[in-house]
């Protein structure tokens, strides 16, 4: 069962892949064998996935990430909390970011 992300946590982009913007898009692409998955070995984000991907550097709690989007964006908390979760919950079973703690 892979582990669930959690708000109190600190994440960061794994070791294992290579971040590149190109022509405004953030792509992800792993160095190693097993990281995404087979049908979409390479990752791409638009604006509010990069907004997301630029919070999280292992520096702070993803709650405090949240509360930041809540800052810059016009959203309802728990549908943007939703969607921040849902995203880093893909990215971490990918292997695309890891805990830090």
């Amino acid at each position: 069962m892979t582990e669930k992300i959690d708000l109190s946590r600190t994440y960061a982009p794994s070791d294992d892949v290579v971040v590149r913007e190109i022509e405004g898009e953030i792509v992800i692409v792993p160095l190693t064998s097993g990281i995404g998955d087979v049908e979409d070995e390479c990752f791409t984000f638009d604006e509010w996935g990069r907004a997301v991907w630029s919070k999280i550097d292992g520096s702070r709690p993803l709650e405090t990430v949240v509360q930041e989007l809540l800052d810059e964006y016009d959203a309802p908390a728990g549908l943007l909390k939703g969607e921040v979760v849902g995203l880093l919950q893909e990215l971490y079973e990918r292997r695309m970011i890891v805990d830090k703690g």
